[in-house]
């Protein structure tokens, strides 16, 4: 019994990964896009990022998959009954039939992008303008300034936070199940309705604490490795 509950609980645990690495793959170049966004001088777009980010943080990524799974859906129905039925109608009409995972991940890129923007954006804003100065008068364009002397410095800054957000993506896979989609927890569930076992719900929580310790050696080594912009 053990092992087809571990052999169930890796199946679970597959997408979870799956799940976390789509969403770091995604998220953290578009989390830069939008800090850029956040810090522009055309105040149009930087106050629609702004508030784009705002409403993104101020509500419970549980929400956010609700409304981007079934939104559609509902926005198709309603253009439907209203006899407004064209192609873009009826991809609308049919997203929440066979789009679930579709679903987790931009929720989840979504959400993680906005928190991700925030701490580039305090990396970057971090750095003092003194750096870009003395670059410039040594000939160097703002852009070579960013890459060759500042990344660096942000990416050291920014690490801790950022490995922060990263251990929490992992926990928040678990909400992927609020649209049916399957994961290690919901694995862990599934044997309570079949067998009446509590344990193997409990168990998931090893497959949570043995991934987070393995990213927390990584970023440990991380920060050791930029340590030589410290100070």
């Amino acid at each position: 019994m053990f092992w087809n509950v571990t052999q169930s609980l890796l199946e679970g645990f597959g997408k979870t990964l799956e799940i976390f690495a789509l969403t770091l793959l995604l998220a953290l170049p578009l989390g830069l896009l939008l800090s850029f966004g956040s810090m522009s001088r055309f105040r149009p777009v930087k106050w629609l990022v702004k508030t784009f980010i705002w409403i993104i943080r101020g509500t419970p990524l549980m929400l956010q998959l609700i409304v981007i799974y079934y939104g559609p859906g509902l926005v198709g129905a309603w253009a439907q009954a209203l006899e407004q039925s064209n192609f873009l109608v009826d991809w609308l009409a049919s997203w929440s039939v066979f789009d679930r995972f579709v679903a987790v991940i931009v929720a989840f890129v979504i959400n993680y992008s906005c928190y991700f923007s925030e701490i580039y954006r305090g990396g970057i804003e971090s750095i003092s303008r003194g750096q870009y100065e003395a670059g410039q008068v040594l000939g160097m364009t703002r852009t070579q300034v960013f890459f060759r002397v500042v990344l660096l410095q942000v990416v050291k800054r920014i690490v801790p936070p950022m490995s922060n957000e990263i251990i929490t993506l992992v926990k928040d896979t678990s909400l992927a199940r609020i649209i049916a989609v399957y994961e290690v927890i919901w694995a862990g569930q599934a044997f309570i309705k079949s067998d009446g076992l509590l344990w193997p719900l409990f168990y998931t929580g090893a497959f949570y604490l043995l991934f987070n310790g393995l990213l927390t050696i990584v970023f440990g080594r991380i920060e050791k490795k930029l340590d030589y912009f410290r100070g």
